[in-house]
């Protein structure tokens, strides 16, 4: 007799089928284009290049999957790696459905909430992405007005700030020695700037659970 599926089978059955699905079209676009335009790459150039690039794509990656998923839960994750903007577009509208909610990603609940709120978050971008498309002539003018430009500027950071103004003030001891740390890198290290993001959200919370358990230890929290 066959057992029925609960819901979290489910969720990893078709998060592992579409997530794998979306990896062979990424990959099939290159390999047709290539071979229709009878235009094969310069594979030792290609190969040379992977050797440069691909290991930090991998860490970045395994990174974000340890990052990720306890906030996002299993299905938000699946989606999230599916449709990209993670850490500026994904995380922060999950992570505010479950705030409004009062659930943790960890929940049964979570997984629900998470996953709609993501869902939800890919359809409008689809659709603010249709529009942009359609509108981006007569708009052009009024996007590239210069008095709009210091407001579209502080658009994530607002954003984020928001976010941060909620969270911190829950434990406002947790929150010091991150936030230090990221003023203290991205102020001295000029390099470091909003496409290093990827990189520097995993690598904030892995130092913020490490301090968190250096603090809980010694009394602090």
């Amino acid at each position: 007799m066959k057992q029925n599926m609960t819901y979290m089978d489910k969720v990893h059955k078709w998060g592992t089928t579409w997530n794998l699905s979306m990896m062979v079209l990424l990959l099939a676009f290159p390999v047709v284009v290539a071979l229709l335009f009878n235009a094969m790459p310069d594979w030792q150039g290609l190969l040379m290049g992977l050797l440069a690039t691909a290991p930090m794509y991998w860490a970045v990656g395994v990174v974000e999957t340890f990052t990720y998923i306890p906030m996002l839960g299993a299905g938000g994750s699946y989606l999230s790696f599916v449709t990209g903007n993670i850490s500026n577009l994904k995380m922060p509208c999950a992570l505010n459905a479950l705030e409004q909610a009062e659930v943790k990603a960890s929940s049964e609940e979570g997984e629900v909430v998470s996953t709609i709120a993501i869902a939800i978050s890919s359809i409008v971008t689809t659709i603010i992405i249709i529009l942009g498309v359609l509108l981006i002539v007569p708009l052009t003018p009024v996007l590239e007005n210069p008095i709009l430009t210091p407001a579209f500027d502080q658009m994530i950071p607002a954003l984020f700030g928001g976010l941060g103004v909620a969270f911190v003030s829950r434990n406002w001891k947790i929150a010091i020695a991150p936030v230090t740390l990221m003023l203290i890198l991205f102020i001295t290290i000029p390099a470091l700037n909003a496409g290093t993001v990827g990189i520097m959200v995993p690598v904030s919370v892995l130092f913020t659970v490490g301090i968190s358990r250096l603090m809980y230890k010694k009394g602090m929290l």
